[in-house]
Parts: C-alpha cells; structure tokens; sequence
C-alpha cells in the first residue's frame, strides 16, 4: 500500500503523523510511504531523516495526498483540503465529527473510508490512541490554567499552590477520566486544592484510591456543579462521551456566579466543549472573557508540545496503521472488531453511531458494509 504523510495545516498545529521510526515500519511491512516536505519539521523531524529510512519526500501535500492509498495525519481535514480527498482512500487521523457536521457531509460526498483515532477501542473497551493526548492536555490544562490566573494575562492574580499564610487556589476538575487524573496530578503537585466531580461511582472510588487525601471527589450533578462552581478559581472540562458532542454541563448563568477573573480550561472543546459558552481558539490568541470568566479554548493544545505530543501519539497510532496498511481496511476491522469502531465514515455511509445521532443521519453498521 501506498501510505502518505502530509504537513498539518491547522494553525499552530506543530505535530506530524509519522515520524521517521514510524516511516520505516510501514517501509519493512512492505509498504512505500511518501512525506510531505517539511511535514516533520514542528517536531524536529528533517527531510534527511525520513529518507534515511526508506520514506520519498515529495514537495507538496497535494502529491502525497493523489499519490496515496492511505493517508496518516494528527488533525481532521481543514476546507483548503477537501479537493485532495479520494473515493476509497483511507484517512487515518482525529476526526472528532460530532462537532463538525461541514466535514462530516464531505467525508461522506467524498466516499472516504475515514477512521478516527478517537473511537478506536482496545480489548478493554479503553480507548488507546486518544489516551496519550488526553494525558498530554490533562497536564497542559494546569499548565496554561495557571498561566491564565496571572494578572498580566487577565485572571485574578492567583498561585495555584500559595505561600505560606496565603489560601491555595481551588481546583475544580468536571471528568474523572484520562484528562482529568492527568490535570489532578499537576495540580496537586503545584500544592492546589483539588475537587474532582464524575458520574461513574466506580471511578470515583479508583480516584479515592489513587490521590486519597490530595483531592475531594464528588458525584457530578447539576446541582453539585453548580454549589463548586463559586468556589473555584480553575476549573477544568475534561469529559469526554466516545464520538458524541459533550454534554454542556457548565451554563452561561453560572458564570456571573463564579470569581471575576477566574479561569475555565475546556479540554473537551473538540467535542464542542462541556461550557455553554466555550468556542474553538488557536495558541496564537487562545482565551477569551464571558461574563468576567477567562474561557481558554485551543482544540489541539498537545500541539504545543508537538516533539513530546508526535512521539507519544505514533507509539499508539503505529500498530493499528500497520494492521490496516497490510491486511486492507476491511481485514483488519474483521480481524479487530475495537479497530472497526474507529471507522466512521464508510464509502458513503456513515458508520460511527454517536456521530449519526448527532446530526440525524442515517446510521450503517460496518459490518453490514463489509
């Protein structure tokens, strides 16, 4: 198979779909990989070194992309790529559709096979290529929140761990999942008080487990949310329903309610966000004020760290890449019914229920497709 890699044309997006390693597994699987010149370089990755190990640079992305039987990206497709689009071709990447009807209906106009990182699923029913990013923005969401709550930046002047004779900054973390142990870990290491709220009884008592004494878990309601949401100083979205929008759990009245000059990190933005007023932002201006409240809504945060994000994302993305490059799509979703759940878009056909759902579109098992 012909596999291409192209450079992410999202702003500020800074990671690469395969690094040079990544090239040469699909090279030794038997397959030829083309890469966009240029495509590594956000993360540190030359021409030289992807063609050090096998892979063909061609000059622009619309080579790769007509060259290609698959192609390998980090970000769903942006509107100046949409003529690159094959029938038949399959698109490996984040796709988040529930949040993006317009490329929705192009992916199926276009009878792309497209498969999306984000709801392929393990054995375990866990989800393996979005984890490595929600722990990266998990732990960037305390890092920018942080940076939010300092004066110069808008927020209310507060360190999140203090001094001594001065109150700690109140963490409240909605989603007790990947994103929020990730963001828990930072803030209470950086001496924060921490409030984790979730649904889920089990997880719940698995956090209890985990940080013990370090931070408050609460049964998320909206009643419950709205009794933390005064208190806090930075608050952290991060749940996540696989494929679906996220619920809006944070309304437009609870921020007159909450501290002027507080801070809301929506890490759930690619889903829509879980704050009622959150909207996508870019790192170049990435927050914005409601009511008194600092929104900070950049949908690719793990961008910012794209060396530590590109390698941490490949090492999960690489074996279910070699499986579809080898055995065809098709195979391999038969072989690996988890690795089926991943393909949303199907010749036509939109496959991925949660997403049929959200924009009443007609749903088609893939096992009926293939």
């Amino acid at each position: 198979m012909k596999v291409g890699c192209v450079k992410e044309v999202k702003r500020y997006e800074f990671r690469v779909g395969l690094t040079p390693e990544n090239a040469k597994q699909y090279i030794l699987a038997g397959h030829t990989v083309y890469v966009q010149s240029g495509a590594g370089e956000g993360s540190a990755f030359t021409d030289a070194a992807y063609e050090a190990m096998g892979a063909i640079i061609l000059p622009t992305a619309e080579e790769v992309w007509t060259s290609c039987d698959m192609i390998v990206k980090v970000k769903e497709p942006l509107a100046e790529e949409y003529d690159f689009l094959q029938e038949g071709q399959i698109l490996y990447t984040y796709l988040h559709l529930a949040s993006d009807r317009t490329l929705t209906e192009m992916l199926l106009h276009k009878k792309v096979k497209a498969v999306a990182y984000e709801t392929i699923e393990d054995k375990h029913g866990q989800l393996p290529l979005l984890r490595p990013m929600s722990e990266v923005a998990g732990k960037l969401s305390i890092q920018v929140g942080a940076r939010c709550l300092e004066k110069p930046m808008g927020g209310m002047g507060v360190l999140l761990g203090g001094v001594p004779g001065v109150k700690h900054a109140n963490v409240v973390i909605l989603g007790g999942g990947v994103v929020g142990v990730g963001a828990a870990k930072m803030a209470v290491g950086l001496g924060a008080n921490v409030t984790i709220l979730d649904n889920n009884m089990e997880r719940l008592i698995a956090l209890d487990t985990l940080f013990g004494q370090s931070v408050q878990t609460l049964y998320s309601t909206p009643v419950t949310i709205e009794q933390v949401l005064p208190e806090a100083d930075l608050v952290i979205g991060a749940i996540l329903v696989p494929g679906a929008a996220a619920a809006k759990l944070v309304r437009r009245e609870h921020l007159s309610r909450m501290k002027p000059g507080s801070v809301i990190v929506d890490v759930a933005v690619d889903q829509g966000g879980c704050c009622e007023t959150t909207r996508m932002t870019y790192h170049d201006n990435p927050t914005f004020v409601v009511d008194g409240v600092i929104h900070y809504g950049v949908a690719n945060m793990p961008g910012a760290v794209s060396k530590t994000s590109t390698v941490a994302l490949t090492n999960a993305t690489i074996q279910y890449g070699t499986q579809i490059a080898t055995l065809g799509l098709e195979a391999a979703a038969k072989r690996d019914p988890g690795l089926g759940l991943g393909v949303n878009c199907y010749l036509g056909h939109m496959t991925c229920e949660a997403v049929a759902k959200e924009f009443h579109l007609p749903y088609q098992p893939l096992s009926d497709l293939i």
